[in-house]
């Protein structure tokens, strides 16, 4: 192998190679981001719900649907015995509130796609959250105006510390608001 083939490989292609291949990496990277993080995820639900008809002008609070809210870790996805406490007789005959009733009827659970979830590896208590006074709408985004739901923010390790670091901004609505824990057991258990 001729030196001066060696020496332009070692001096311009390789760098060369390198930098594209970074500047490739940085790129996809953030233009990623908001994927990776789940933000715009909105799956197709087994039942048409309109969150917006239902919580927004209906204004049915959140806590009724997702009973565990208030007491568990969990907020819990609607079962169709409590949509049918309205639907026995409210619209009962439209397509979507048959397709539910058939689900209450045999029994069986609705397969609802799950839309907001914090990774495996961290802790979150919803009852915690919501019984220190915060709305929902804090981390998933006004509910009460969209029609189909959608993940709104990412669920990050950086979005909660920043609340918890600075909940007067976030959270300007709760009066003599406290920090919230930032060491790693509060959420790495």
């Amino acid at each position: 192998m001729k030196k001066s083939f060696l020496d332009y490989t070692l001096k311009v292609r390789l760098p060369l190679t390198l930098f594209v291949a970074l500047v490739s990496f940085l790129i996809t990277f953030y233009v990623s981001r908001p994927e990776r993080d789940g933000i715009g995820y909105q799956p197709i639900q087994p039942i048409a719900y309109s969150h917006k008809l239902h919580a927004g002008q209906m204004k049915i609070d959140c806590q009724y649907c997702h009973t565990g809210v208030a007491k568990g870790r969990h907020a819990l996805v609607p079962s169709a015995n409590i949509c049918m406490n309205c639907h026995t007789l409210a619209r009962n005959k439209q397509p979507e509130i048959i397709k539910l009733a058939k689900y209450y009827n045999e029994n069986t659970p609705i397969p609802w796609k799950r839309i907001h979830k914090v990774p495996e590896y961290a802790y979150f208590n919803h009852s915690v959250h919501v019984n220190k006074g915060m709305k929902c709408e804090t981390c998933h985004g006004n509910i009460a105006d969209m029609e189909v739901v959608s993940q709104m923010k990412g669920w990050t390790m950086t979005a909660c510390l920043d609340c918890h670091r600075n909940p007067e901004i976030q959270l300007s609505y709760i009066k003599d608001v406290k920090q919230g824990p930032t060491n790693c057991g509060a959420c790495h258990r």
